[in-house]
């Protein structure tokens, strides 16, 4: 009898697979999931793939349900347990297998839950999920009968990450949220020279603190307070999942993502000048400007994980990073997202530049910015909204860059208008010399949608 399945298609995101648990996502899709990926590893000649799963309540069982559609995919699996998504990226590169996925919600709530999939070291993304949906749906599945074995990659995965430590000493606090990289982190800090303090190390998938996204600035609070106690050099946070970073200062000034990537991308242009260093359109014209004033190719690049590994092997980049706080490291590591790494090498760039973190932060020019704003819109309209305001900005001879979205340069600064690849929503930011500017940039966004019908309304999380 032929076998099939179907997904809910809200769980089909761009980049990975995701929804709520019990309503969009459960132990069923998980089978159908690895019997679809399996089929694909095997017609792409491969025959083992490595799993592992964050610290959410819901991963142990839907990846227990994975190895299941795995094994009867015919593919042998090698299973890693638990910890963050860059220990499985670093399971995938390292280990002899053909791919990996990796079990998580990433920074979502407690409820939600999904898959991350990465085959022969390249993401697997966008039409690659959508075709495991129409394996599943026509039943077109590999059959066999895999092996499962278990390898513990923790200690080799700390000590390479300590391999690339070329910082001084310092004392510094960490919060990786009750999420997957807490363990990660407790062992690291043995390692790291310095004084260390850590908060919310233990894996606790309700998290009971704060929501592990580090790109909320509300969700630093408790890092904040210990900086400020201990009056700690800086702090480190870390998303659900390990791939995102977040940082303060030694005041407990948020350093975003693209000021952290304008550090980091100092010591690396030392290495490899002239290269290119990418970063999605979201970030701030002053990294752009800093990394040419350092002899590197600036190179603005959409916004996404999967996309920007992509772009990275196109261009021969040994850096890229997002405002999301993903930061990729080609030089001197495997060219995938781990905030660990990320964290290991910014202490290192800090070291390296002679001054503390605080003063790198505040050396920084002042703008007026805001933050990323996400605006509900129909599924069906999003897109289409972008297409109108690109045709009446292209007309108007605006000064436009459309890799993603409409990113527009005026004399006030900058602002941009796109729609996101994974959610309902327009994602608008700008960023101006000053407040005048930045309010007629916002009123250029708010000209636009109105325009196409639409009022720029509540937020929406992400």
């Amino acid at each position: 009898m032929l076998v099939t399945h179907r997904f809910d298609p809200t769980a089909l995101r761009e980049y990975d697979v995701r929804g709520i648990v019990g309503r969009t996502l459960g132990p069923a899709d998980a089978v159908a999931l690895g019997r679809g990926f399996a089929t694909r590893v095997r017609r792409a000649g491969g025959t083992r793939v490595a799993t592992g799963y964050d610290g959410r309540v819901s991963s142990p069982e839907l990846e227990a349900a994975l190895v299941e559609g795995l094994t009867a995919g015919g593919v042998d699996v090698v299973r890693i347990g638990l910890g963050p998504t860059p220990m499985l990226y670093y399971a995938e590169a390292t280990l002899e297998v053909d791919a990996g996925v990796q079990v998580t919600g990433s920074h979502n709530p407690a409820e939600y839950n999904g898959f991350k999939m990465v085959l022969g070291h390249r993401p697997f993304y966008g039409a690659d999920i959508q075709n495991l949906a129409a394996l599943a749906e026509a039943g077109d599945w590999e059959e066999g009968a895999g092996e499962v074995s278990t390898t513990d990659v923790f200690e080799n995965y700390v000590q390479r990450l300590f391999a690339g430590y070329a910082g001084g000493s310092y004392r510094i606090g960490w919060d990786p949220g009750n999420g997957a990289a807490g363990p990660v982190i407790e062992r690291l800090v043995q390692l790291l020279p310095g004084e260390h303090h850590v908060i919310h190390a233990r894996v606790d998938g309700t998290f009971p603190n704060h929501h592990p996204d580090p790109t909320v600035e509300a969700n630093l609070a408790d890092l904040k307070r210990l900086v400020a106690e201990k009056r700690l050099d800086f702090g480190l946070a870390f998303d659900g999942d390990g791939d995102r970073i977040g940082a303060i200062d030694g005041e407990g000034r948020v350093i975003w993502g693209d000021q952290l990537l304008s550090i980091l991308a100092e010591p690396v242009l030392k290495v490899r000048p002239g290269a290119t260093i990418i970063a999605d359109v979201k970030a701030s014209g002053m990294l752009f400007d800093r990394i040419a004033a350092l002899g590197g190719k600036p190179d603005m690049w959409k916004t996404g994980h999967s996309l920007i590994k992509t772009r990275m092997r196109e261009t021969d980049a040994p850096l890229a990073g997002e405002m999301s706080g993903h930061i990729f490291f080609a030089q001197g590591w495997y060219g995938f997202d781990d905030a660990q790494f990320a964290a290991v090498r910014l202490i290192g760039a800090v070291h390296q530049s002679g001054r503390s973190l605080t003063e790198l932060r505040g050396s920084m020019p002042v703008l007026f910015t805001t933050p990323e704003m996400r605006f509900q819109v129909d599924e069906a309209r999003k897109f289409a909204v972008v297409d109108e305001v690109l045709e009446r900005l292209t007309a108007e001879g605006a000064d436009l860059n459309a890799i993603d979205g409409a990113r527009v340069t005026t004399p006030d600064g900058w602002w941009l208008l796109r729609a996101s690849n994974t959610q309902d929503v327009l994602v608008a930011r700008a960023e101006a010399k000053d407040q005048p500017g930045l309010d007629r940039l916002m009123t250029a966004i708010d000209d636009q949608l109105a325009r196409s019908g639409l009022v720029r309304g509540e937020q929406v999380a992400h």
